[in-house]
């Protein structure tokens, strides 16, 4: 690991002077590499994250302040990554932690990562579905993902791409073809999805979030499957506690949970809770928690569903997805669900389709 983070550095001195915009800090970076050598060798956790926008840089952020692990920041703006990198080292002395942030557009820093964070990606606009984004992230993705194996070979991937089921199933359409098994390819969507559909329940009860236990399926768009019925605030299920015009009324914003913010802002999305969820999911692969948690995952019979990525209940660890949890669900649900997996299908071969006629 020494040795790898050392050529790393090396590489950044010699490309300063030749590189655009690495004149400024590529060799501040090698530096920080250089300095940190030691301490990062006593810390065997590394996350790349791809794309140091607002979603890559509050995960990389939370990903050191929450002591998890280290963090190599990639962007095609290099100078902003290492900037950013820069920003949250100087930050270290407050936050007490001495975990390593380094940035720029070189992919050879990014070498021996454990888990790789994919976030690049054009953001939604008003008014623009995440079908919309399907074509541009698509050849984003792609480019990316390559990039990134060719470093880490061994690393768990995460897709957070919009949109995202498409992206990861992108993403196994390439990964799978060099060797990575199903279930280091990983989507992030239900755990964001099921933090917000918890804050509007805890909201509507009035209760602390921390006593909700939600459960969202399918894919990450209006069609996803918020279950009630296993859904509990401290073991009681949601529909003992609100009426069903109160939870379809919840399930409805859940769908449209990302959309609103996009409304809101006008520009960008959400960010926040889409870092953190993937964060989240970071932290039960790297500690190894065996955590089950809403994941995008290749669906390969279970739920009579085969061939395409869907949310469904996961539990995490250190090899990535290790069991996929089969839910009893009733007629409707189990309807709904497939209906979403068709969905994300049609997605699928739409995206295929476009990224073909641009080859």
């Amino acid at each position: 690991m020494i040795t790898r983070i050392a050529r790393a550095a090396k590489r950044l001195q010699e490309q300063s002077s030749v590189c655009r915009h690495e004149v400024p800090y590529a060799k501040s970076q090698a530096a920080i590499i250089q300095t940190d050598v030691k301490m990062y060798s006593m810390k065997q956790a590394k996350v790349t994250v791809i794309g140091a926008g607002n979603v890559g840089a509050t995960a990389a952020q939370r990903l050191a302040e929450k002591n998890i692990a280290s963090v190599a920041l990639v962007d095609i703006m290099g100078g902003v990554a290492a900037g950013k990198a820069l920003d949250l080292m100087e930050a270290r002395p407050v936050e007490l932690h001495d975990r390593l942030i380094f940035g720029g557009d070189d992919y050879s820093i990014t070498a021996g990562s454990d888990v790789v964070l994919m976030t690049a990606g054009l953001a939604r606009k008003p008014g623009m579905s995440r079908d919309d984004l399907l074509a541009k992230n698509a050849q984003i993705v792609k480019a990316c993902i390559e990039a990134a194996h060719a470093q880490s070979p061994d690393a768990i991937f995460i897709t957070v791409s919009n949109p995202v089921d498409a992206m990861t199933q992108l993403s196994h359409q390439i990964l799978s073809a060099k060797g990575v098994p199903n279930n280091k390819i990983i989507g992030m969507a239900g755990v964001l999805d099921s933090s917000r559909m918890a804050f509007f329940i805890a909201e509507a009860l009035n209760v602390s979030v921390k006593n909700i236990q939600p459960c969202v399926m399918g894919g990450h768009g209006d069609d996803m499957v918020p279950v009630a019925r296993y859904t509990t605030v401290a073991g009681v299920p949601l529909p003992d506690l609100l009426p069903e015009a109160k939870i379809n009324e919840i399930i409805e914003r859940t769908q449209k949970g990302g959309i609103e913010i996009v409304n809101l802002l006008g520009t960008g999305s959400a960010f926040y809770a889409p870092a953190s969820s993937s964060v989240e999911m970071i932290d039960a692969i790297l500690n190894d928690k065996k955590q089950i948690l809403p994941s995008s995952c290749m669906l390969t019979g279970e739920y009579g569903i085969d061939g395409v990525y869907v949310g469904v209940p996961a539990k995490l660890g250190k090899d990535g997805i290790e069991e996929i949890l089969e839910l009893k669900l009733n007629d409707q649900e189990l309807a709904d669900l497939k209906s979403s997996a068709e969905s994300v299908k049609t997605n699928v071969a739409k995206m295929n389709e476009l990224m073909s006629a641009a080859a």
